[in-house]
C-alpha cells in the first residue's frame, strides 16, 4: 500500500478488507464500495470459502486493487506479500468472520493470506461475525472471541434477525452504520483525544404548545453529529446528546435523545459529570410556553390572533461550572456576528466559540465558521461540507485540550 501521509477519519485510511465464507460476505462489497468512495485505501484478502459467495473479480473492480486469497500471493520482486500488507495496513477488519475463521484467528492457525495478515499485523484489528445463532452462542465460539478479545481485538457484534436458514435470532452481520461506526473508532483509537470523554449536543429543541404543536426551530443537528464523528475519529470516547428534531436514521452506537431545553440541560448535567469537553451545538430556544396545554388548542369562531406567554429557558452551557471541563459553544448570528459571538465567548465562560452567520448554516450541509479562542485571533475556517469544518474544529479542541495538560 501506498504512504498515505496525514489522515482525517477515512481519508487516506490503508484497510485491509477480510472477507470469509459466509453468506453474508455479499454485504462486504457495499462495505468496501462505501470505504473506497470515502477516500480509504481498501485491500481485500478472501479466504477460499469467500470465493464460493463472491467473486474476486467484484472486490477488484471495486477498490481497483488485487485481491488476495492464497497465502504465496503477493511475493514478488518488489513485494512481499503478507508482511507488507500487514506492516503498511492502519486497520484490519474482517466482516464477515465465520466461527471456523474466530477459531482460526483465536488459536493462530495461518492457512491463508488472510489469516497470515491477522497474525503479522500491529494495527488495530475488527472482526464483525455472521453466522447462524447457535454457532454464534455456542461455548466454543465464544470462549475464542474473549481469547481474542483479550488479545486487544474489536468486536463489532452481529445484529438480530432473520437468518439465512430461515430462523430468527442473533446472527445477522451489523448494518453498514455500524460497521463504520466500528472502523472509524478503532483508526482513532490512540489519537490526541484518546481516553478523554466528549460531550456533544446537536439538534433543535421543542418547546411544547400543546400536545401537538410546539415552538422549534430549524436545525437539523448536522453539524452536532459530524463533531461527534470528528472526536470518535481523535480517539475520544463521545456521548451524544440529540433532540428529537434530528433524523435518529443516520446515528448509530449509543446516543440519548431529548426534546426540550429543560430536557436537554438533565441530559447535559448528567453527562459531564466525567466528561473533559462539553460542545454545544444544539440549538437551543431562548424561551418555551409559560403553560402547557393539556389539549389540543382549538381557534374560537371569529379569532384572529392568539397570544402565548412565554418564559426564559435556562442558558445550558453558562450554567455549567465544572473545574477542568473544557467548553465549546456556537453563535449563529444574522448580524454583528464576531462581536456577539465574543460577547458570548465571555458571558457563557466558554474556551472558544463557533460563530456562523445563521441564514447561511441552519439546515445546510455546508458551513463557513469562525473560530474565537481567549487570547488568540479570531480563526476563519473555508467553506465547507459540515464534516470537514467538524474535524477542523475538532482539531483546535484537541489542540486547546493539550495545552491544558501541559500546563497541568
Amino acid at each position: 500500500m501506498p504512504d498515505a501521509g496525514p489522515r482525517v477519519g477515512l481519508i487516506g485510511a490503508r484497510i485491509v478488507l477480510g472477507v470469509t465464507g459466509g453468506i453474508a460476505a455479499y454485504k462486504a462489497v457495499e462495505l468496501a464500495s462505501t470505504l473506497v468512495q470515502a477516500g480509504a485505501n481498501v485491500r481485500v484478502a478472501m479466504t477460499a470459502a469467500a470465493t464460493e459467495f463472491v467473486r474476486p473479480l467484484t472486490f477488484a473492480g471495486i477498490t481497483h486493487q488485487e485481491v488476495l486469497t492464497g497465502v504465496f500471493e503477493g511475493w514478488t520482486q518488489g513485494g512481499t506479500g503478507h508482511v507488507e500488507l500487514a506492516r503498511d495496513a492502519d486497520l484490519v477488519i474482517i466482516a464477515p468472520v465465520t466461527a471456523n475463521t474466530i477459531a482460526r484467528l483465536a488459536h493462530g492457525v495461518v492457512d491463508d493470506m488472510l489469516s497470515a495478515i491477522a497474525l503479522a499485523t500491529t494495527a488495530p484489528i475488527v472482526v464483525a461475525p455472521a453466522m447462524e445463532h447457535h454457532m454464534w452462542l455456542h461455548p466454543a465460539t465464544q470462549a475464542n472471541l474473549q481469547l481474542l478479545r483479550d488479545r486487544g481485538v474489536q468486536l463489532i457484534d452481529p445484529a438480530e434477525g432473520r437468518l439465512a436458514s430461515g430462523a430468527i435470532g442473533q446472527g445477522r452481520l451489523a448494518p453498514l452504520s455500524e460497521l463504520l461506526q466500528g472502523i472509524r473508532r478503532a483508526l482513532g483509537s490512540g489519537g490526541p483525544l484518546a481516553g478523554r470523554k466528549v460531550v456533544v449536543t446537536a439538534g433543535g429543541t421543542r418547546e411544547a404548545i400543546d400536545p401537538v404543536r410546539y415552538i422549534g426551530n430549524r436545525s437539523s443537528g448536522q453539524m452536532g453529529i459530524a463533531l461527534g464523528q470528528a472526536a470518535i475519529d481523535l480517539g475520544a470516547d463521545v456521548s451524544l446528546i440529540v433532540t428529537n428534531s434530528v433524523d435518529q436514521g443516520q446515528l448509530s452506537g449509543n446516543y440519548q435523545v431529548v426534546e426540550s431545553a429543560l430536557d436537554l440541560e438533565r441530559a447535559v448535567s448528567r453527562s459531564v459529570a466525567d466528561a473533559d469537553v462539553l460542545i454545544m451545538a444544539a440549538a437551543v430556544a431562548d424561551f418555551r410556553p409559560a403553560t402547557v396545554a393539556e389539549r389540543k388548542l382549538k381557534k374560537e369562531a371569529g379569532q384572529e390572533t392568539m397570544a402565548i406567554d412565554l418564559v426564559r429557558n435556562p442558558d445550558i452551557v453558562a450554567g455549567i461550572n465544572q473545574p477542568g471541563l473544557l467548553k465549546v459553544g456556537f453563535a449563529a448570528e444574522t448580524d454583528d456576528l464576531l462581536v456577539n459571538a465574543r460577547n458570548k465567548l465571555v458571558d457563557k465562560g466558554l474556551d472558544m466559540i463557533v460563530a456562523n452567520e445563521a441564514v447561511a448554516t441552519i439546515g445546510s450541509s455546508r458551513s463557513q465558521a469562525t473560530l474565537i479562542m481567549r487570547g488568540c485571533e479570531p480563526l476563519v475556517l473555508t467553506e465547507a461540507p459540515k464534516d470537514e469544518v467538524a474535524a477542523s474544529i475538532m482539531a483546535q479542541v484537541a489542540r486547546l485540550i493539550g495545552q491544558e495538560s501541559s500546563h497541568a
